[in-house]
């Protein structure tokens, strides 16, 4: 006998858009509610984000604001965006609530660590630009500074800059999670992930060039981990598959087969 979803039991269409809407005003709801308690740390928030490039400018260089607003505007932002970043975790569970009741079990079982490991490997796509990537960027560039030009980067281009590549960073590290899904849900095999692996790899260094700024060490930076972590999911989409075929042929013996006979 299949299996049927532990909720199975029809909505109106009405209760459905209800929900919906209920769940949408909780996330706007939590994103100002979180932005409300970050507000007046903004000063602080935007002084963190520009450390890696502050501590590269040269001596008795600082950062500038063009614009009138812009000393203003620019933390108002970054405490809007940090605040969107932060409720992602009660986004996506707003999300899973919404359609956890019309999953089967089996499918529960696979989508709760993908959603978890979804939020972990986004923050850690931040992190890994944060720490890694902006030192060796901006070292980079005040070294290649030419000679009687001041390097005074203004607040609100870098902030455009910094947010490109956590967005950037932050969505090649789902590329696990990506490609576990589309094995499990059986759009793609391993074995055809493995024969293109040489096309994923040039991608890899496409889609760095068009995510990144136009510099060689920031698309270098966001195409290996992406090919590396393109790896890590056809290992554990192997997996994933291997278990999912092994549940099939369980739920293919009949259940009135008689036990084997002991000898």
């Amino acid at each position: 006998m299949s299996e049927i979803p532990e909720h199975d039991q029809p909505m109106p269409l009405v209760s459905h858009l209800t929900e919906l809407r209920t769940r949408l005003l909780r996330c706007v709801a939590a994103v100002f509610l979180i932005f409300a308690g970050l507000f007046s740390f903004a000063q602080q928030i935007y002084t963190l984000v520009s450390a890696p490039l502050r501590a590269h400018l040269p001596a008795n260089a600082t950062m500038i604001a063009t614009d009138v607003a812009s000393p203003f505007l620019t933390p108002f932002k970054l405490t809007m965006i940090v605040s969107l970043f932060l409720a992602i975790p009660f986004i996506l569970f707003q999300i899973w609530g919404f359609i956890a009741p019309g999953l089967y079990r089996h499918e529960k079982r696979v989508a709760i660590p993908l959603l978890v490991s979804s939020i972990l490997l986004f923050y850690a796509g931040m992190a890994f630009a944060y720490f890694l990537v902006f030192p060796l960027i901006f070292g980079f560039f005040a070294s290649a500074t030419p000679e009687g030009v001041s390097m005074m980067t203004d607040i609100a281009s870098y902030l455009d800059f910094v947010m490109t590549l956590f967005f950037a960073f932050g969505v090649a590290f789902e590329i696990p999670v990506a490609v576990v899904l589309l094995v499990w849900i059986g759009v793609v095999d391993v074995q055809y992930l493995r024969k293109i692996r040489p096309y994923v790899i040039i991608g890899c260094f496409v889609v760095g060039m068009i995510l990144t700024p136009p510099d060689i060490f920031s698309q270098t930076l966001l195409a290996v981990p992406m090919w590396m972590l393109f790896e890590i999911g056809v290992l554990f989409g192997g997996l994933v598959r291997k278990r999912r075929q092994e549940e099939e042929a369980s739920d293919d013996t009949p259940d009135d087969q008689p036990p084997a006979t002991q000898p």
